[in-house]
């Protein structure tokens, strides 16, 4: 059963994918966007916590730490696609399976079986080849550094996941905590930006900046009011895909779940292909060949 929670959250996650391509085309803050996504996630974990009856167990607040772990991927994720390479960073965010089979293996004793191991091999090589940039080299590595941290932190937040189901932590509690600790990082930040663009409007009026100029300006941009809602509207998805992954992991191995979860990626690039109408290039075919032939092979020897 693990495989199919594990497939349900890559479809999920898929779909966060292209909500997110979509709405990064869109003049809006993403923080806001994000904190509205996260602050759904909240509200769904939050009554349906309550409807299902799940106790608020002490164990239920690792979701605190899930929710910083994923607010520092995130956040480390679009700085580093601002200020380095994007294939790099693609790259580096399509690993976090590696270091949650290794976390998995010293942490709980985890270990694959020759036959997994393998499935798993093939599928982390599909995602690479999806993600690999034929004009990434070694001189041209802006970036890294954020990647790497964006890479750490979503392994991290994996393991957490996992770590709560071995807990016995309550789903809907733990999800609860989760998204609302990121809603209030990401409030904090907007918070900050609310700020800083206060101060820059100030510098503005005293460097004597057209009154019209800046009216213009801030009419292109959507307001922070419709950024929040459609944020939560992406965030039905985000919570989805988190249900789902908490509960692959409460019934199957932590790096199996992680890696076919990371399958997402292939959703986003059919979509590139069918409606943005991208072209695959023989690498991103292969890639995405090698990735569910993965699958398949993990179905068969799971």
């Amino acid at each position: 059963m693990w495989i199919i929670f594990s497939v349900l959250a890559a479809l999920c996650f898929g779909l966060r994918g292209i909500l997110y391509h979509y709405t990064s085309q869109l003049p809006l803050s993403r923080t806001v966007l994000l904190c509205g996504v996260f602050s759904m996630g909240a509200v769904i974990c939050g009554v349906a916590a309550v409807l299902s009856g799940q106790p608020w167990t002490a164990s239920a607040l690792v979701g605190i730490q899930m929710g910083v772990f994923s607010f520092v991927a995130n956040a480390s994720m679009f700085k580093g696609f601002a200020v380095g390479k994007a294939s790099l960073v693609a790259i580096l965010t399509a690993l976090p399976a590696v270091l949650v089979v290794m976390g998995a293996y010293v942490l709980w004793g985890e270990a694959l079986k020759y036959t997994q191991l393998a499935a798993f091999v093939v599928i982390v090589m599909g995602i690479l080849l999806v993600r690999y940039s034929n004009d990434l080299s070694l001189k041209n590595l802006q970036g890294a550094q954020w990647g790497l941290l964006s890479l750490v932190m979503f392994a991290c937040n994996d393991l957490s996941g996992s770590w709560s189901t071995k807990l016995e932590a309550p789903l809907f509690p733990t999800l609860f905590f989760m998204f609302t600790s990121g809603s209030i990082c990401y409030g904090v930040w907007w918070l900050k930006d609310r700020l800083s663009s206060k101060r820059f409007v100030l510098a503005a009026a005293t460097a004597d900046v057209s009154a019209a100029a800046e009216g213009a300006a801030t009419a292109k941009t959507w307001s922070e009011r419709r950024t929040f809602l459609t944020g939560m509207l992406v965030g039905t998805t985000n919570a989805a895909g988190m249900m789902m992954i908490v509960t692959a992991f409460d019934l199957g191995k932590a790096g199996l779940v992680s890696a076919v979860t990371a399958l997402n990626v292939l959703i986003v690039l059919l979509y590139t292909r069918f409606v943005v109408k991208e072209r695959f290039t023989r690498l991103e075919v292969t890639g995405m060949a090698c990735a569910f032939g993965g699958i398949l092979f993990l179905r068969l020897v799971a």
